[in-house]
């Protein structure tokens, strides 16, 4: 396993991080079902630690916090080894007045419901599952702060913050004297390198960690969708809503599954561990969020850890992901 500082910190993350997503039995969303219960989230958490993997991440809306419940039943006494970061904001559960979003109300309220569920006295990276239209910024900033304060929170994240937003958000802390947030979540892969032009340039010079996840497309750059077989069996994107909600260039990414399945033999890899050692190597991105629908999948993603994609290759599948290419995620 590989490590890395989170941006400017000194809080050190694999480079792999588990999403607590994964975790639980039901529909997380339409085409993606957890079969994880509390026996096989202990086994797949436990493997996880063993493999290396010290970051966690995980939300109170992810089946309606039974995600958190598990992962935190499965982490045990290994929970002081690990860092655990969750989110709060998102509307779940029954419609409810105050409900979500990123109010100080909200946001001190599934702080302690996430502790409680997680079995935790602290959040080592308490993140905002998304930007807020109604709430002022500035109390939500001195929401996450007073967390930080209590000790309930060790840093504040937040989450698909565009740069504009991270900038603004970073100067009403310092304006109002409260703790830098550490690291913003945010979607990027192969077929969707966006975060390029403006968040990752504005993280690195701010000091600002950034996150990934969808790093294989919602299953795209697994490698199972071809133009051959377009709509395999089982695969998410065989379920229309999903893929609608996901959308990519399905042409171009054919052009790029057919580069990967030749350069993935030279490493004796898989098209998704050529993809994941690629991502994790881009410039300024500290961690890539992973997800797990059977125990074998965390056995194979994490050999991409091991993986030094050569400079042919890297320049190969940059070519044929440039920016200007990309359609999603910009």
């Amino acid at each position: 396993m590989k490590y890395e500082r989170l941006g400017h910190s000194g809080l050190t993350v694999s480079k792999l991080c588990f999403g607590g997503g994964s975790l639980g039995v039901g529909t997380l969303q339409p085409g993606k079902v957890n079969n994880f219960d509390q026996k096989g989230s202990n086994e797949v958490v436990a493997r996880s630690i063993a493999a290396g993997i010290t970051f966690f991440d995980t939300s109170d809306a992810y089946l309606f916090g039974e995600a958190e419940t598990a992962l935190g039943g499965a982490l045990g006494v290994k929970r002081k080894d690990i860092v655990l970061a969750t989110k709060c904001g998102l509307a779940w559960g029954p419609a409810q007045t105050n409900k979500g979003g990123l109010s100080a109300r909200h946001i001190v309220q599934s702080c302690d419901e996430s502790l409680r569920r997680l079995k935790t006295d602290w959040i080592d990276i308490y993140q905002s599952h998304s930007p807020d239209r109604i709430t002022p910024m500035e109390e939500t900033v001195r929401a996450f702060d007073q967390l930080i304060r209590a000790g309930k929170v060790r840093y504040a994240g937040i989450c698909n913050y565009p740069a504009w937003k991270v900038a603004q958000y970073q100067a009403l802390q310092d304006k109002l004297g409260c703790s830098r947030v550490l690291s913003n979540q945010v979607e990027y892969s192969m077929m969707g390198r966006g975060a390029e032009r403006e968040l990752v340039p504005l993280a690195k010079d701010s000091g600002l960690g950034v996150i990934v996840y969808q790093a294989l497309a919602a299953g795209f750059l697994t490698g199972k969708y071809t133009r051959q077989n377009p709509r395999p069996e089982g695969g998410r994107r065989s379920n229309e809503e999903y893929d609608r909600r996901h959308a990519i260039d399905r042409e171009r990414g054919y052009d790029l599954i057919e580069a990967l399945q030749e350069i993935a033999p030279r490493y004796k890899a898989t098209v998704a561990q050529i993809t994941l050692a690629w991502t994790m190597s881009r410039p300024n991105i500290n961690s890539v969020i992973f997800g797990v629908s059977k125990l074998e999948q965390l056995d194979e993603n994490v050999k991409s850890a091991d993986i030094n994609l050569s400079e042919e290759d890297t320049a190969r599948i940059d070519k044929l992901t440039a920016l200007e290419a990309s359609r999603r995620g910009e």
